[in-house]
């Protein structure tokens, strides 16, 4: 019995970044403004000459979010593909 508990708790704890990311990509999709905003950087960003998936624009994210940079690049290409597919 103890195995599977053992074996439950770690399934569903991998589980745990999965569903919190789906969490936060749907929070942009239900408010599309916070989304635009973004967009707006975005632009800003490439009016820079830097592109949206540049380490800048990533660390951006990352401290508006509190996100890790990897999911900070998974939100902001989400972000991109969704709202402003313009930005490079």
């Amino acid at each position: 019995m103890k195995p599977l508990l053992f074996f439950l708790f770690l399934f569903f704890n991998s589980l745990y970044p999965v569903l919190s990311q789906s969490t936060l990509l749907e929070t942009v999709k239900k408010n599309p403004n916070e989304a635009e905003n973004l967009c707006n950087k975005f632009r800003e960003f490439n009016s820079k000459g830097i592109s949206a998936s540049s380490d800048q624009a990533i660390k951006y994210i990352s401290n508006k979010k509190k996100l890790t940079p990897v999911n900070a690049e998974i939100f902001s290409i989400y972000v991109i593909g969704l709202h402003c597919p313009d930005i490079i």
